[in-house]
């Protein structure tokens, strides 16, 4: 998928100049100060910053292959492009940038821009928190009125003297850049919607250098000497590996932050925008390029080094913009900045600047990422590379990131809990958590060992993998557990029956696990094992395949069948609508009458059977029902009839039948209070035509239930989201049109520009339909908060809201995470095995 950009008419291109014009402005008065800022902060020339600015707009923004992303110099290479100015000069970083350059046009022509997304997410944002660190660390000293230190720990240790020697007006100066910066977005009333219109960033150095100016308060300034004096490269002088090691370390960090700037652009751009006004897609090989010719340039022309940065282009696709001309515009308008706006930049303190990109470095410390590597079970990683950044440098704090990541990795494919219980009534229970390899097979043995010949056990397996180690281990203990008079019983996840070999039907009374647990029982009890037993199914086939070639045949097709979809099988592809003169014989059908021809000494033609519909199947499903399922349930079920329902949740879905609730939440009787609806919707109090039905069962579960939660839960190819999507105006009034008038709301929602929109972690939404879906959920979680049942617990915090989509066509569950991300969408996130 390229980032080519259609034929345009020049109505078109006229069309959309005034839009892209517009923004521009807007990303042209946060880049100035903030390039100047990222000057100060590496000790570069202040104009370096501008060159940066100006190069990255006109240069990136014609090259690159992401249309909106706006580039120029970042604070993520900062510390970089500082430590470089260090032990370099100016001049040889000028050269080092040049050379980065060429190492990113050499990796786009190689193609590997997605390579470089493999880096985990932990690393990344890891070491984006380090670089925000070192910075806020080295701009704390110049908001103090002092000077930074040649590094973090420097820094650290210094800020005891510099407390002791504070200069009262940088420090006020300072403070009054902080409070402006933070405080201009959260402006009220329609004076403040007005205002908020100038960047903050602007706001904030404004305020204060014309506050410094009027004070005649005497600090600091910025200093831009004249243009005819201004540095160029010059060839680089050094050890040859501390310049390729420069040279890699501008080119990896640039790189990586550059392409995800550009997807995380290209997630907000589907989130704001419908289909029919977006730019293309990012062309992440073309991106680079385009980065690679930006830096080139930027260093050749004594810039700093280039990537596209995030907040830019935030501020470029919120504004309106229509096309790259947008950022190139930016870049044009920092040119004449930089030629005719040097007394107005003189004026601007260098406390301001260092308040400003102290305040960038800790944004860049994200809370959001930190929940999001914490629910991940990555926080070890991003805490490891944040330390390791901050005190040893860029490169080096993702080697060590990279190392941590892989022993974590090798850890928990490693790492199994092997447990032995005795329980009251005699049975032995063995519990194994994690991947069962062949490192776990001498403490699987020992605790096998230890359990008598003539007991019951059950063996619980919860993991996603086992190898032929662990499986043959298993095997051999229970051939010979089994022939010295014991019982058996393995189940995977949440007691699902489990089968570790293919044992001979008549084995049933020998195992004696209830309902014919081991898989031998030959019905809906069989082998239905999770993940975690997979890798033993190729050893059924060879060792244990007994008795006649029906039931061969009967128990191999079973064996692909997950346990928790059993009671469902015989409705598996039931919805066939051809003529049974034309439908095809199933693999079970064939099998049989394959057997019985067998049986007959001779052979018979396969005739399909129809499938039987209406109440004759639904006869049957209750058939199945009472014969495999009830046996297992029916003292669970006696149980809750005595002591009544207590749910833990209210479980709001659609009527889609395509949705099954137990199944997709590994939910039980007595789990769930559900209620379904088409659409998911929960009409607000007092709305027109209210739906009472559905306020009435909120009010039943929240006050009588006393539910702990309530989840909403949307799916994809929702067929009421479409029908809202293609409603028209002036069409009769049905019951069903009537009822989606409660999803409105929804529509609305996602056509404004004034509410937090919904996405799904790590890839877009494929659609409007899907985008539709994904907002629904969030604007019906608002309705909830409006029932007064509802706002009430919610007030005591005894109640929780969820939100939850379930993609169909993927068996994907997503749940929505608590907050906003840096794009303020709200963010549907995978769940894992863990949680």
């Amino acid at each position: 998928m390229t980032a080519t950009s259609p034929t345009r008419t020049p109505q078109g291109v006229r069309k959309d100049l005034p839009a892209d014009l517009s923004a521009s402005i807007t990303v042209f008065l946060i880049a100035i100060p903030l390039s100047l800022g990222i000057a100060l902060a590496t000790g570069a020339p202040l104009q370096a910053g501008l060159v940066a600015a100006a190069v990255g707009g006109i240069v990136a923004g014609r090259l690159g292959g992401a249309p909106l992303q706006v580039s120029g110099p970042a604070a993520g290479l900062t510390v970089v492009t500082a430590e470089l100015i260090q032990h370099y000069g100016w001049r040889t970083t000028c050269a080092i940038t040049v050379l980065a350059g060429f190492c990113q046009l050499g990796l786009a022509a190689l193609r590997t821009a997605r390579s470089a997304l493999m880096v985990s997410p932990a690393i990344v944002h890891g070491m984006l928190a380090g670089i925000g660190v070192t910075i806020a660390l080295a701009q704390l000293h110049i908001v103090l009125g002092g000077t930074p230190q040649s590094s973090a720990v420097a820094n650290v240790l210094g800020l005891p003297g510099q407390l002791a020697d504070l200069h009262p007006v940088a420090l006020g100066i300072s403070a009054l850049t902080l409070v402006v910066l933070l405080g201009w977005p959260r402006l009220p009333g329609r004076a403040g919607r007005a205002l908020r219109k100038v960047p903050a960033p602007l706001a904030a150095v404004a305020t204060a250098t014309v506050f410094a100016a009027l004070a005649g308060l005497s600090l600091p300034r910025v200093d831009l000497p004249s243009w005819r004096s201004h540095a160029l490269p010059e060839m680089p002088e050094g050890p040859v590996l501390g310049l390729i090691a420069a040279v890699l370390t501008i080119t990896l960090v640039g790189s990586v932050e550059s392409l995800l700037s550009a997807v995380a652009t290209d997630k907000l751009i589907a989130s704001e925008r419908g289909t029919d006004n977006r730019p293309p897609r990012a062309d992440l090989d073309r991106e680079l390029r385009g980065q690679g010719a930006a830096n080139i340039v930027s260093g050749a022309l004594g810039g700093l080094p280039i990537t596209g940065v995030a907040v830019r282009s935030v501020a470029n696709v919120k504004s309106g913009a229509a096309s790259r001309k947008s950022s190139m515009l930016h870049g044009f308008w920092v040119l004449l900045a930089a030629f005719l706006l040097v007394p107005v930049l003189d004026l601007i303190p260098l406390a301001t600047l260092a308040a400003l990109v102290m305040a960038v470095g800790v944004q860049m410390v994200s809370i959001t990422h930190l929940r999001s590597v914490t629910r991940h079970r990555e926080a070890l990683v991003y805490g490891t590379t944040i330390v390791a950044v901050v005190l040893g440098g860029v490169l080096e704090g993702v080697a060590v990131g990279i190392a941590v990541a892989v022993a974590l990795a090798l850890h928990r494919l490693a790492r199994t809990r092997i447990t032995l219980e005795r329980l009251d009534s005699g049975v032995h229970r063995v519990r194994a958590r994690g991947q069962l390899t062949f490192l776990a097979v001498p403490r699987l043995s020992r605790v096998l060992n230890q359990i008598p010949h003539d007991t019951h056990v059950v063996i619980e397996l919860d993991g996603s993998f086992m190898d032929h180690a662990a499986y043959e281990t298993i095997q051999d203990w229970q051939q010979s557990h089994l022939a010295h008079g014991g019982s058996l019983e393995v189940t995977g996840r949440s007691g699902q029956a489990a089968r570790i070999n293919g044992a001979d039907p008549g084995a049933a009374g020998k195992t004696g696990s209830p309902g014919g647990a081991d898989g031998t029982d030959g019905g809906d009890g069989g082998d239905g094992t999770g993940g975690a037993h997979r890798s033993g199914r190729g050893h059924d086939a060879r060792h244990a395949e007994g008795g006649r070639p029906a039931e061969r045949s009967r128990r191999s097709q079973q064996r692909g069948t997950h346990q928790c979809c059993r009671p469902w099988t015989p409705w598996q592809n039931h919805c066939d609508h051809r003529a049974p003169s034309t439908r095809t014989a199933t693999a079970s059908t064939m099998a049989e009458a394959a057997a019985a021809a067998s049986d007959d000494g001779g052979a018979q033609e396969l005739s399909p059977t129809p499938r039987r519909r209406g109440a004759g199947q639904l006869a049957s499903g209750i058939s199945a029902f009472q014969r495999d399922t009830a046996p297992h349930v029916r003292d669970e079920l006696a149980r809750l009839a005595r002591e009544g329902q207590r749910p833990s949740q209210l479980f709001i879905t659609c009527a889609d039948s395509r949705l099954v609730t137990s199944m997709i939440t590994a939910s039980g009787p007595g789990d769930l209070f559900t209620v379904r609806n088409v659409g998911n919707l929960v009409p607000l109090p007092g709305a027109e035509s209210t739906d009472d039905s559905v306020a009435a069962a909120i009010e039943y579960a929240v006050d009588v239930l006393q539910v702990d939660s309530i989840t909403v839960c949307g799916h994809s190819g929702c067929g009421a989201m479409q029908a809202l999507l293609s409603s028209a105006p002036g069409v009769a009034m049905t019951p069903l049109r009537r009822w989606l008038r409660h999803g409105l709301p929804s529509l609305a929602r996602m056509a404004s520009r004034h509410h937090a929109w919904a996405r799904i972690a790590g890839r877009l939404p494929a659609d409007a339909v899907e985008q539709l879906c994904l907002t629904n959920v969030v604007q019906q979680l608002e309705h909830l908060r409006a029932h007064e049942s509802v706002a009430r617990r919610l007030a005591e915090g005894t109640l929780e809201l969820h939100g939850m989509y379930f993609h169909v066509g993927e068996a994907q569950a997503y749940l929505l995470s608590e907050g906003e991300d840096f794009f303020d969408c709200r963010v549907f996130d995978t769940v894992g095995q863990h949680a």
